[in-house]
């Protein structure tokens, strides 16, 4: 059995480096690439936990390895870590594609530069009518019993 130690540490780690991404940078995908460090992380330390015998690590201090039982079957940390990665992976496509929409938008993934897409903004307006669009000009009516149809050339047929 492989000690406990090596996985929290390696866990420690990447939820460092991932704080770290989330905190300090300013270009969107690397403060993405923060927030999947971070999952990463809880991953590990979900498969480390799903590995210990069913009385946790009172079993392993007790009476040491041979005499722990076999835990659940059906392997919960490893579960939990599969539904943790599909999550991410809806999460990441969902962001990258509001990234890169973003960036076509405004040319810049910088985080700092995109202030202006929420209420603190100077130029955000709380007036609903301001954005709206005016409405359809409405096509010339044709009197009642009258069948012609004008043509694309400007014609009547």
């Amino acid at each position: 059995m492989i000690h406990l130690a090596g996985p929290v540490v390696l866990a420690a780690a990447l939820a460092g480096a991932g704080v770290y991404g989330l905190l300090a940078r300013r270009n969107a995908v690397l403060v993405l690439i923060g927030a999947e460090l971070l999952l990463n992380a809880v991953n590990v330390l979900l498969v480390t936990a799903g590995t210990l015998p069913a009385g946790g690590l009172a079993a392993l201090s007790a009476g040491g390895p041979a005499r722990a039982t076999a835990g659940d079957p059906l392997l919960p940390g490893p579960v939990l870590a599969i539904v943790v990665i599909t999550i991410a992976a809806a999460e990441i496509g969902l962001a990258l594609a509001v990234v890169l929409l973003t960036f076509r938008q405004r040319g810049t993934s910088d985080l700092t530069e995109l202030r202006e897409l929420g209420e603190g903004s100077p130029t955000y307006d709380e007036h609903p009518d301001a954005g709206e669009l005016p409405p359809p000009a409405s096509a010339p009516e044709t009197p009642p019993g009258d069948d012609r149809t004008p043509s694309a050339a400007g014609a009547v047929r």
